[in-house]
C-alpha cells in the first residue's frame, strides 16, 4: 500500500516537472503546449487519486 502511493506521489511531482520544463532553445520548444496540458493531466490525476486514498484512509469500514 505505501509503495503504490509513493508511486502516486512520484508520478504527480513528474506531472508538475512536465508543467515546469523550458525547452528554449531546443527542438522540443514546439511541444511545450503538449507537454503543459500532459504534466497538468498528471498532477490533477494523481493528485485527487491522493486525495481519495486520503479520505478512503479516514473515514471507518463496514465490516
Amino acid at each position: 500500500m505505501l509503495d503504490r502511493t509513493l508511486l502516486f506521489v512520484a508520478a504527480m511531482i513528474a506531472g508538475f516537472a512536465l508543467v515546469e520544463l523550458s525547452e528554449t532553445d531546443s527542438f522540443l520548444s514546439s511541444l511545450n503546449p503538449v507537454f503543459e496540458v500532459v504534466g497538468f493531466l498528471a498532477a490533477l490525476l494523481f493528485a485527487l487519486v491522493l486525495i481519495y486514498k486520503g479520505i478512503m484512509a479516514i473515514l471507518p469500514r463496514k465490516a
